[in-house]
């Protein structure tokens, strides 16, 4: 969920549709580990490596506050984490990436606050290889299992975006992660389908625009899914692959006393009300 809405030439252009704009109850834990007002692009100082404009992140969000009595006096937390062009294995535990997600989302959580959902939204780097594709449900459920038993929460709302990459009919390996994304057979796992978006001129990033559309997608499910079970309090992550994404929840407060570092939180904000949303 890195973003590249409005990103060409390795320059972003600045847009910011009304639905993406800032709001001071929804804040982000940037690099590090302290918590700031969210604004795109929110993967700024985290996916280093590519320029980051526009995602779906701060659409999800906003949309999500509405849902609020008090949106005012409520607290949305997004941790990103994602990471361009990344293929799910490099997602498997023990991987830097991996650890570094738990460590993040576990820091989020040290101050108190919920953990909702997983966004995930990944994919595209796993068709360019038959192997690759062809092992992508076997992965995802592994790595779906593996972040619950870390964050100790079995019944962790997993909601997924399922790819698009060139113009359908799509491509045999594309159309294997796809078959893969859709038919995860696992409680608590849904997903918000990104085919028929309208891709930047490469066929594979999401125009601002589509962005907007992913991100109330996105808060569609988990509305329907989330918010309706009593069993999540509220959080979300996510994750981008130059090519995908990913999101958090949990019933409870998660024990931090193993991280390895502290979490500055100002004494403005009230966590009273509080949800996380963790962008990878």
């Amino acid at each position: 969920m890195a973003g590249r809405g409005g990103v060409n030439d390795s320059h972003w252009d600045h847009f910011l549709p009304h639905e993406c704009q800032p709001h001071p109850s929804i804040l982000r834990l940037n690099s590090h580990l302290q918590w700031e007002q969210a604004r795109d692009p929110l993967h700024a100082d985290i996916d280093e490596r590519k320029v980051c404009g526009t995602g779906s992140g701060m659409i999800f969000a906003n949309t999500i506050l509405k849902h609020f009595k008090d949106p005012e006096k409520a607290r949305i937390g997004l941790v990103p984490c994602a990471i361009g062009g990344t293929a799910i294995k490099e997602w498997e535990k023990d991987s830097s990436l991996y650890e570094n997600m738990i460590a993040r989302t576990k820091a989020a959580l040290n101050h108190g606050g919920i953990l909702r959902a997983i966004l995930w939204y990944q994919g595209e780097s796993d068709t360019l290889s038959d192997q690759d594709a062809n092992s992508y449900k076997h992965n995802l459920e592994r790595l779906i299992h593996d972040i619950r038993s870390d964050l100790q929460h079995p019944d962790l709302l997993f909601i997924q975006v399922a790819i698009t990459v060139g113009d359908p009919p799509y491509s045999e390996l594309v159309q294997k992660v796809r078959e893969a994304q859709l038919g995860v057979n696992i409680p608590n796992v849904y997903y918000a389908d990104a085919k028929g978006l309208p891709l930047k001129e490469d066929k594979l990033h999401l125009t601002t625009e589509a962005q907007v559309q992913l991100g109330k997608m996105l808060a569609d499910v988990y509305e329907n899914h989330g918010i309706s079970n009593k069993s999540y309090p509220v959080a979300v992550h996510t994750v981008w692959d130059e090519k995908g994404k990913s999101g958090f929840a949990q019933d409870g407060p998660i024990d931090c006393t193993e991280c390895s570092q502290g979490l500055e939180l100002s004494s403005e904000y009230d966590w009273k009300q509080r949800e996380f949303l963790p962008l990878l």
